[in-house]
């Protein structure tokens, strides 16, 4: 089993605020289902996906709930008091309790609160990754390349997107592709 972790806060402000410069419109978010599919696909196996929100405010935004279960995603909404990270915390509680579980873990974030437990995970034999976009991954899990450690881009790898993203980073050229600039 792949278990696909969904840090939603963190992917939707960093889309919004480092590449969008604003709100995404619906065109511009991401396709949860593509998320699935690439674990599905690149680890082989089933995946369960689990997607964090944040709902301290007492509601939950249900339209959004019905589609992450229609995706098949267990959208997991958590409360708490004010200035606490709920999804943060629910998202390392999570990992720390899948160091003592088999399976193969997939994490969607950029966000480094999550460090001591990805290096937990990385002691084991399973595979482990990080979606996000490659350019805003905290620099800290640079470390963990090494001991296996995968980082897949949300827009090039896993294709999660339906529009082009304005965004500027370094461009393998075995992958540049001109007529995208075109």
């Amino acid at each position: 089993m792949t278990y696909v972790l969904v840090d939603g806060e963190n992917i939707d402000a960093t889309l919004g605020s480092s590449i969008l410069d604003g709100r995404p419109a619906p065109e511009q978010r991401p396709r949860w289902e593509r998320v699935m599919d690439f674990a599905r696909t690149t680890f082989a196996q089933p995946a369960k996906g689990l997607f964090f929100l944040n709902a301290s405010n007492g509601h939950l935004p249900m339209s959004f709930v019905q589609a992450l279960l229609a995706l098949g995603y267990q959208p997991i909404p958590l409360s708490g008091g004010p200035g606490e990270k709920v999804v943060d915390i629910g998202i390392q509680r999570t990992l720390e309790a899948l160091v003592g579980r088999d399976g193969d873990v997939l994490l969607a974030s950029h966000d480094g609160d999550f460090l001591p437990q990805v290096d937990a995970l990385l002691s084991g034999d399973r595979l482990v990754g990080l979606v996000a976009f490659r350019e805003f991954v905290n620099s800290q899990y640079a470390s963990f390349y090494e001991r296996g450690l995968k980082v897949f881009d949300l827009e090039d790898d896993v294709r999660a997107f339906n529009v082009v993203l304005p965004r500027v980073r370094i461009i393998p050229l075995e992958s540049f592709d001109p007529l995208r600039y075109l």
